[in-house]
């Protein structure tokens, strides 16, 4: 649906030339709830307005459903352009016009018929639980609602793409998942394929699909959201993972599970203790340590675990003490292995 090749952008300043981005490549399938995430100064903004040749890239290709945008004039671009629906941060709304007046303006700008508008902002309304509001202003609205209108106005030219620049982070946690709630609802309705440009890990755990995880201007991790979340390649990602989970010990914590550990070996001479920090995606965190135990002959004693729903998928993290003999401890370690299932040692 969207396939970005060896995108660059660079922009000069002050002090040189700075590079935005630096050769990214995507592709983002039809109808899927795509995540693009980073820190700030990552160069996602730059990514979404490239996408929609708000900027030109210096180099590289965006094509979407099989049309180049980046070889199109300005006149062919504008046409391209009502396929991308657009919903910002800062809701951009016209004070002077109602909420009805709002999901109307793209539809008169685009001249559809005027005995044409009315049903079709009605039904846009009505998509987006908005039609009781249709004769407020802006100024009269919740920061939700006014959400709900620029997502409304933005699916008003039946867009094949929903670009989502950080349209949640004004909101607060209840008011974020009620519209991210929305904007599945709509993918699922509609089949228009999403894009959320964010810096919220919680955003992209509970939405999308698969994620690109930037920095630097560069794309450093790509996948599933349900393997990334279970097991982050680049440090970017782990941190950002970490900081949506909970996923790390805390330094109390970590001291005195290594404190236990060599309680355990004293107690045991000729065993040994291990202290593993356990990913999981989709597999029952029960079972696999009742089998670790069972099958391997391994005392497993739990310091702390977060296992949640992730696009249907149980997906988190364990920390466990493990005793056993050197052989059942390497024996366990290949079996995890040959099941997909990350584990780190986390020595004292």
């Amino acid at each position: 649906m969207i396939d970005i090749q060896h995108l660059a952008k660079t922009y000069a300043t002050p002090r040189g030339r700075f590079e935005a981005l630096r050769d990214i490549s995507l592709h983002i399938e039809q109808g899927e709830v795509f995540g693009i995430i980073g820190p700030s100064g990552a160069g996602k903004s730059t990514l979404v307005q490239c996408i929609n040749l708000l900027e030109r890239p210096d180099s590289g290709t965006i094509s979407i459903g099989g049309t180049e945008l980046t070889g199109l004039g300005e006149t062919e671009l504008r046409q391209q352009r009502r396929r991308i629906g657009m919903v910002f941060q800062g809701f951009n709304l016209l004070a002077r016009r109602t909420v009805y007046g709002n999901v109307a303006l793209p539809l008169e700008i685009a001249g559809v018929p005027s005995s044409q508008i009315p049903a079709k902002v009605e039904r846009l309304l009505k998509l987006v639980g908005l039609e009781h509001l249709r004769d407020r202003y802006p100024s009269q609205i919740s920061g939700g609602q006014k959400q709900r209108v620029g997502i409304a106005r933005a699916l008003a030219n039946d867009p094949d793409v929903l670009l989502s620049d950080e349209a949640t982070s004004a909101l607060d946690p209840e008011t974020t998942h009620n519209i991210l709630a929305l904007l599945r609802d709509i993918n699922k309705k509609t089949g228009v394929t999403v894009v959320m440009i964010t810096h919220q890990m919680e955003v992209v755990r509970e939405i999308c699909d698969r994620v690109a995880v930037l920095s630097h201007g560069q794309v450093v991790e790509s996948g599933r959201t349900q393997d990334i979340f279970a097991s982050p390649k680049h440090d970017v990602t782990r941190a950002m993972v970490s900081a949506a989970t909970a996923s790390d010990l805390t330094d109390t914590t970590l001291a005195a599970a290594h404190a236990r550990l060599a309680e355990l070996e004293a107690a045991r001479p000729g065993t040994v203790a291990r202290l593993w920090r356990i990913r999981l995606a989709g597999a029952n965190s029960g079972t696999l340590l009742s089998n670790l135990t069972r099958e391997h002959a391994l005392d497993i004693s739990l310091v702390q675990a977060r296992v949640e729903d992730i696009q249907g998928v149980a997906v988190g993290t364990l920390f466990v003490l493990a005793q056993g003999a050197p052989l059942a401890v390497e024996q366990a370690l290949k079996a995890l292995a040959a099941l997909d299932i990350s584990v780190e040692d986390i020595a004292p």
